[in-house]
């Protein structure tokens, strides 16, 4: 299909989804009745405040591992530094064994 297409690229279709039961007036409603009870005190104004921060951290479980144990930038070096001793020595061995 892709050759097809080639030079007639498709646009990607458009998500329109249309809730089953929207009820507009009561929605509406709902938000003069919030409005009002702001303006009157009885209900405080909260400011918004974003959860974007630490939802990536949570979402994954390997982050979430690393950080549970602790590793900062100096444990990725120190692994980095053994790696690169691993690979010398890997290096060194096989040299022995063709030469």
């Amino acid at each position: 299909m892709g050759l097809f297409f080639f030079y007639q690229n498709r646009k990607p279709r458009k998500f329109g989804h249309k809730p089953i039961f929207y009820d507009e007036r009561k929605e509406a409603l709902e938000e003069r009745v919030v409005k009002i009870k702001k303006e009157l005190g009885e209900m405080p104004e909260e400011e918004f405040q974003p959860t974007v921060k630490g939802s990536f951290v949570e979402g994954t479980s390997h982050i979430k591992k690393k950080q549970m144990r602790g590793q900062t930038i100096d444990s990725r070096v120190s692994t980095n530094i053994r790696l690169a001793v691993i690979l010398i020595l890997l290096l060194i061995l096989a040299g022995y064994l063709f030469f």
